[in-house]
């Protein structure tokens, strides 16, 4: 089996899991950093761009649209258990992409830098694997 490349982002499949457990929201936080920050690859070079890049563009309405996405994947890891701490550390990520973001092309560059969305889902998937072992993900297979 080929390893995905870091510089090809895989194909998005929509039929996600709809449950509580944690292999599912494993599976939905996944595909919403996916889309935000790695859909599309820039023409001509390696670099990865999301919705969070393409639709904050768009002036106020675009970075509030990707704010709620973000919204959406904190949304997910409190419904998992993290601390108050880690959804308050993961809130400033996104209201700190959301403010640089309404930067008119300054923030328009930030958002190829700074990806509050994988920031937030690496804190997620810590969580799962410490807290919830029987979803962790070896070599793309699920373990259990």
């Amino acid at each position: 089996m080929e390893k995905p490349s870091p510089l090809r982002p895989e194909p998005m499949t929509f039929a996600l899991p709809t449950g509580k457990d944690a292999a599912s929201v494993r599976a939905r936080v996944i595909a919403m950093e996916r889309l935000l920050e790695r859909s599309f690859v820039i023409p001509g070079t390696t670099v990865p761009i999301g919705l969070d890049a393409l639709v904050g563009l768009i002036p106020v309405i675009g970075d509030l649209v990707t704010s709620a996405m973000g919204a959406y994947i904190i949304w997910e890891a409190r419904n998992l258990g993290l601390s108050k701490w880690k959804l308050a550390r993961m809130g400033a990520n996104v209201l700190f992409d959301t403010a640089i973001g309404a930067i008119p092309l300054v923030g328009d560059a930030a958002d190829l830098v700074f990806r509050s969305n994988t920031k937030n889902l690496r804190m997620i998937l810590k969580h799962i694997d410490t807290h919830h072992p029987e979803a962790r993900v070896i070599e793309g297979r699920t373990r259990g």
